[in-house]
Protein backbone atom coordinates (compact mmCIF):
# COMPACT_ATOMS: atom_id res chain seq x y z
CA UNK A 1 0.00 0.00 0.00
CA UNK A 2 1.30 3.45 -0.94
CA UNK A 3 1.71 6.33 1.49
CA UNK A 4 0.39 9.77 0.58
CA UNK A 5 2.85 12.50 1.62
CA UNK A 6 2.37 16.28 1.53
CA UNK A 7 5.54 18.33 1.86
CA UNK A 8 6.59 21.82 0.83
CA UNK A 9 9.10 24.55 1.53
CA UNK A 10 7.62 26.91 4.11
CA UNK A 11 8.50 30.22 5.74
CA UNK A 12 8.72 30.50 9.52
CA UNK A 13 5.33 32.19 9.53
CA UNK A 14 3.68 29.34 7.64
CA UNK A 15 3.57 30.45 4.01
CA UNK A 16 4.56 28.59 0.85
CA UNK A 17 5.68 30.74 -2.06
CA UNK A 18 8.32 29.41 -4.42
CA UNK A 19 8.77 32.90 -5.91
CA UNK A 20 9.82 34.45 -2.57
CA UNK A 21 12.47 31.93 -1.54
CA UNK A 22 13.95 28.86 -3.12
CA UNK A 23 15.95 25.84 -2.00
CA UNK A 24 19.72 25.95 -1.84
CA UNK A 25 21.66 23.63 -4.14
CA UNK A 26 22.07 21.13 -1.27
CA UNK A 27 18.33 21.12 -0.57
CA UNK A 28 17.58 20.91 -4.28
CA UNK A 29 19.75 17.75 -4.47
CA UNK A 30 17.68 16.35 -1.59
CA UNK A 31 14.53 16.95 -3.64
CA UNK A 32 16.10 15.31 -6.70
CA UNK A 33 16.76 12.13 -4.71
CA UNK A 34 13.32 12.25 -3.14
CA UNK A 35 11.67 12.63 -6.55
CA UNK A 36 13.65 9.69 -7.94
CA UNK A 37 12.18 7.48 -5.20
CA UNK A 38 8.53 8.44 -5.64
CA UNK A 39 5.85 6.11 -6.92
CA UNK A 40 4.23 9.21 -8.40
CA UNK A 41 2.80 12.65 -7.72
CA UNK A 42 -0.71 14.09 -7.41
CA UNK A 43 -1.21 17.69 -8.52
CA UNK A 44 -4.02 20.19 -8.64
CA UNK A 45 -4.34 22.16 -11.86
CA UNK A 46 -2.37 25.24 -10.72
CA UNK A 47 0.57 23.32 -9.25
CA UNK A 48 0.68 21.01 -12.27
CA UNK A 49 0.90 24.03 -14.58
CA UNK A 50 3.81 25.37 -12.47
CA UNK A 51 5.57 22.00 -12.57
CA UNK A 52 5.19 21.67 -16.36
CA UNK A 53 8.29 23.88 -16.43
CA UNK A 54 10.25 20.63 -15.97
CA UNK A 55 8.91 19.22 -19.26
CA UNK A 56 11.21 21.63 -21.10
CA UNK A 57 14.98 21.37 -21.50
CA UNK A 58 16.68 24.70 -20.88
CA UNK A 59 20.30 25.20 -21.87
CA UNK A 60 21.05 27.32 -18.79
CA UNK A 61 20.12 24.54 -16.34
CA UNK A 62 22.79 23.17 -14.01
CA UNK A 63 23.24 19.41 -13.64
CA UNK A 64 20.89 19.19 -10.65
CA UNK A 65 18.09 20.85 -12.59
CA UNK A 66 18.56 18.41 -15.48
CA UNK A 67 18.53 15.54 -12.96
CA UNK A 68 15.32 16.80 -11.36
CA UNK A 69 13.64 17.23 -14.75
CA UNK A 70 14.57 13.66 -15.74
CA UNK A 71 13.24 12.25 -12.46
CA UNK A 72 10.05 14.31 -12.68
CA UNK A 73 9.37 13.24 -16.27
CA UNK A 74 9.84 9.53 -15.44
CA UNK A 75 7.35 9.38 -12.59
CA UNK A 76 3.62 9.00 -13.14
CA UNK A 77 1.51 12.05 -12.37
CA UNK A 78 -2.18 12.38 -11.59
CA UNK A 79 -3.73 15.79 -12.14
CA UNK A 80 -6.92 16.68 -10.28
CA UNK A 81 -8.88 19.17 -12.36
CA UNK A 82 -12.37 19.79 -13.64
CA UNK A 83 -11.22 22.47 -16.09
CA UNK A 84 -8.32 20.78 -17.90
CA UNK A 85 -9.26 18.67 -20.90
CA UNK A 86 -5.84 17.05 -21.33
CA UNK A 87 -2.51 16.70 -19.54
CA UNK A 88 1.06 16.19 -20.66
CA UNK A 89 3.31 13.14 -20.90
CA UNK A 90 3.15 10.49 -18.19
CA UNK A 91 0.14 12.20 -16.59
CA UNK A 92 -3.45 11.09 -16.02
CA UNK A 93 -6.39 13.42 -15.54
CA UNK A 94 -8.47 12.82 -12.40
CA UNK A 95 -11.96 14.26 -12.58
CA UNK A 96 -14.65 14.08 -9.96
CA UNK A 97 -14.32 11.28 -7.42
CA UNK A 98 -11.13 12.34 -5.66
CA UNK A 99 -11.57 9.92 -2.76
CA UNK A 100 -12.00 6.89 -5.02
CA UNK A 101 -9.14 7.92 -7.33
CA UNK A 102 -6.55 8.61 -4.64
CA UNK A 103 -7.78 5.77 -2.42
CA UNK A 104 -7.36 3.49 -5.44
CA UNK A 105 -3.79 4.68 -5.99
CA UNK A 106 -2.98 4.02 -2.34
CA UNK A 107 -4.36 0.49 -2.64
CA UNK A 108 -2.71 -0.34 -5.98
CA UNK A 109 0.77 1.15 -5.63
CA UNK A 110 3.68 0.72 -3.25
CA UNK A 111 5.99 3.48 -2.02
CA UNK A 112 5.38 7.19 -1.62
CA UNK A 113 2.99 9.32 -3.59
CA UNK A 114 3.66 13.03 -3.24
CA UNK A 115 0.83 15.55 -3.03
CA UNK A 116 1.67 19.01 -4.33
CA UNK A 117 -0.26 22.09 -3.32
CA UNK A 118 -2.02 23.24 -0.15
CA UNK A 119 -5.60 23.22 -1.50
CA UNK A 120 -5.35 19.69 -2.85
CA UNK A 121 -3.63 18.57 0.34
CA UNK A 122 -6.48 20.08 2.37
CA UNK A 123 -9.04 18.15 0.33
CA UNK A 124 -7.09 14.93 0.88
CA UNK A 125 -6.67 15.75 4.59
CA UNK A 126 -10.43 16.20 4.89
CA UNK A 127 -10.85 12.74 3.32
CA UNK A 128 -8.31 11.21 5.74
CA UNK A 129 -5.97 10.19 2.91
CA UNK A 130 -2.70 11.96 3.87
CA UNK A 131 -0.29 9.72 5.77
CA UNK A 132 2.53 12.19 6.39
CA UNK A 133 3.24 15.93 6.35
CA UNK A 134 6.75 17.29 5.72
CA UNK A 135 7.38 20.92 6.51
CA UNK A 136 10.70 22.24 5.19
CA UNK A 137 11.15 25.34 7.35
CA UNK A 138 13.26 28.13 5.89
CA UNK A 139 14.53 30.99 8.10
CA UNK A 140 12.49 33.67 6.30
CA UNK A 141 9.32 35.53 7.26
CA UNK A 142 6.97 36.46 4.42
CA UNK A 143 4.12 38.10 6.33
CA UNK A 144 1.51 37.00 3.79
CA UNK A 145 0.85 34.52 1.03
CA UNK A 146 -0.53 31.05 0.62
CA UNK A 147 -0.46 29.07 3.89
CA UNK A 148 0.90 25.52 4.08
CA UNK A 149 -2.42 24.44 5.62
CA UNK A 150 -5.28 25.68 3.44
CA UNK A 151 -7.80 25.01 6.21
CA UNK A 152 -7.82 24.10 9.87
CA UNK A 153 -4.61 22.31 10.84
CA UNK A 154 -5.38 18.65 11.46
CA UNK A 155 -4.30 17.05 14.74
CA UNK A 156 -0.69 16.00 14.13
CA UNK A 157 2.08 14.17 15.95
CA UNK A 158 5.73 15.03 15.33
CA UNK A 159 7.69 11.90 14.41
CA UNK A 160 11.03 13.36 13.41
CA UNK A 161 12.96 16.54 12.79
CA UNK A 162 16.22 16.90 10.96
CA UNK A 163 18.41 19.52 9.36
CA UNK A 164 18.42 19.05 5.62
CA UNK A 165 20.56 21.82 4.25
CA UNK A 166 22.38 24.18 6.55
CA UNK A 167 19.57 26.38 7.77
CA UNK A 168 16.51 24.35 6.65
CA UNK A 169 14.74 22.04 9.08
CA UNK A 170 12.41 19.26 7.99
CA UNK A 171 9.64 18.52 10.46
CA UNK A 172 7.78 15.29 9.76
CA UNK A 173 4.31 14.77 11.18
CA UNK A 174 1.69 12.04 10.99
CA UNK A 175 -2.02 12.37 11.78
CA UNK A 176 -2.58 12.09 15.54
Amino acid sequence: MARIVFGMNQSLDGYVDHTKFSPSLVLFRHFVEQTRGLAGSVYGRRMYEVMRYWDEDLTEWVAEERDFAAAWRRQPKWVVSRSLKSVGPNATLVGDDLEAAIGGLKAQLAGEIEVAGPELAQSLTDLGLIDEYRLYLHPVVLGHGKPFFAGPRPPLRLVTSDRIAGDVMRLTYVPA
